[in-house]
């Protein structure tokens, strides 16, 4: 299991441990928690499996803040803020050899109380909606995102191998070397008189 470390607000009075696989997320709202955490990329199973072992990228890290919105005469908005910071190990595109990709999320997701109200809301909302849970799995979001953020074409600033610039055909370098003869198409036309 990935590790990570409470750091509750300062002026919370609640001192629980918020476990981010079963996060009540309208009570780490309404006390402004935080959580934040890292993990080797070999403990995030869907993230390892699409990474190159040749590399040993440093430690995913993750923060989440917790804050709770009043509005008078409407309901709370429930909020939960996410920052995560990774290097994928994937393949370059374009010299095939394995790269460090940096991987950047800046976050922010509204709670709704189900997924009607979550599917009603979702034309008209800019934000990202989610549905309120108390045992929301904040890892597997921090996964998920990670995932969405990661490029499908990675590729070096500059490649370490130099790339082939054309293709090695010996048939076709031979056909190249020899210059064409301007009347060459004619010699097909040229009709043979009988003598």
């Amino acid at each position: 299991m990935p590790q990570f470390s409470y750091t509750a607000a300062m002026d919370s009075p609640n001192d629980t441990q918020w476990p981010p696989e079963q996060l009540d997320v309208k009570a780490f709202a309404r006390d402004a928690a935080q959580l934040s955490g890292q993990a080797p990329l070999q403990e995030w199973e869907r993230l390892s499996e699409a990474s190159q072992p040749e590399l040993s990228p440093p430690a995913l890290k993750w923060h989440a803040q917790g804050e709770l919105q009043v509005h008078t005469g409407a309901p709370d908005q429930v909020w939960l803020h996410l920052q995560v910071h990774a290097q994928m190990p994937l393949t370059c595109q374009r010299c095939l050899n394995p790269v460090l990709t940096p991987v950047d999320v800046d976050r922010s997701f509204r709670f709704v109380a189900d997924e009607a109200t979550a599917m009603a809301l979702d034309d008209e909302a800019q934000e990202d909606l989610l549905v309120l849970s108390r045992t929301f799995n904040l890892l597997e979001l921090v996964e998920d995102e990670v995932i969405l953020a990661t490029p499908l074409v990675p590729f070096h600033d500059v490649c370490p191998t130099p790339l082939p610039m054309a293709v090695a055909d010996p048939l076709f370098a031979d056909e190249a070397a020899q210059p064409a003869h301007p009347f060459a198409a004619l010699a097909g036309l040229k009709v043979v008189k009988s003598q």
